[in-house]
């Protein structure tokens, strides 16, 4: 079971609605989705920790997607959450793809996906990957974390950070362990992830299940990835790839707008 803050509608008459599960990505933590949870006032809505992370950190990813995804139901069913709508970005999207094409996803109401990748089709592409992500891990297990993250967050998907908000993301990261990170970076690499894309597809198709995916519009490399899945993309205005955190009230704007489907 993961660590979990749970956050009841205002209004009990709305409380027959999906709860919203926000599930945060690589680094973060549940309390990363603090600035959006006031425009959501009206919705049930949970955070998870993901393992390794926040109050979860104690949790290893061992054969993370699998696990993960049971996880993610334990959690749920602790908190007698029948009827959920899953709201995940980068590897909390990736969690939130896995859950709902090959967990139990019966109670599933809607898929929001934030930056997330639905995979690699090569095995190529899936070993370049596994690399990639050794190598980070090894960096986090090895180098004062200040240093790892300062490099981190100097990768070009965050190439729209400014100076400040980079400083405040390492100021906020730097409360992980390395070795958590390192261990979750690995059990989750996108060279383990299967590609989703069928799957997905498939899943709205045959439940008629309400989907979107999310990206801020300086994120050109995850548009580039949702054009050529065809996945549903809507993008938000003056935001990079943690497009949530840079742009809280145009993300739940769109946001909100797709909770009228659901």
């Amino acid at each position: 079971m993961l660590a979990a803050k749970c956050y009841p509608a205002s209004d009990d008459n709305q409380r027959h609605k999906p709860w919203l599960v926000f599930i945060h990505g690589l680094l973060g933590s549940g309390d990363d989705w603090a600035g959006i949870l006031p425009y959501f006032s009206q919705w049930s809505c949970i955070t998870l920790d993901l393992p390794g992370h926040g109050e979860s950190q104690s949790i290893a990813g061992k054969d993370a997607f699998n696990i993960l995804s049971q996880q993610i139901s334990e959690t749920l069913l602790a908190y007698n959450i029948s009827h959920y709508i899953l709201v995940g970005y980068s590897l909390g999207g990736r969690s939130a793809m896995y859950h709902a094409c090959l967990g139990d996803s019966s109670g599933l109401k809607g898929l929001v996906i934030e930056g997330g990748n639905p995979g690699l089709v090569s095995s190529q592409a899936r070993q370049a990957r596994l690399e990639h992500d050794r190598h980070w891990a090894d960096k986090f297990r090895s180098q004062p974390l200040a240093e790892v993250l300062e490099q981190w967050y100097h990768q070009p998907v965050f190439a729209g950070l400014s100076d400040k908000a980079r400083q405040r993301l390492i100021e906020r990261r730097c409360q992980n362990s390395g070795s958590a990170i390192a261990h979750m970076l690995e059990a989750t690499s996108l060279g383990h992830q299967p590609w989703l894309v069928e799957q997905i597809q498939q899943l709205v198709k045959r439940r008629n299940l309400p989907f979107c995916y999310l990206c801020g519009e300086q994120d050109a490399k995850f548009q580039q990835i949702a054009h050529e899945n065809f996945l549903p993309l809507h993008t938000i205005s003056a935001a990079g790839h943690n497009a949530h955190s840079e742009n809280p009230a145009g993300f739940s704007e769109r946001l909100l707008s797709f909770l009228k489907e659901c």
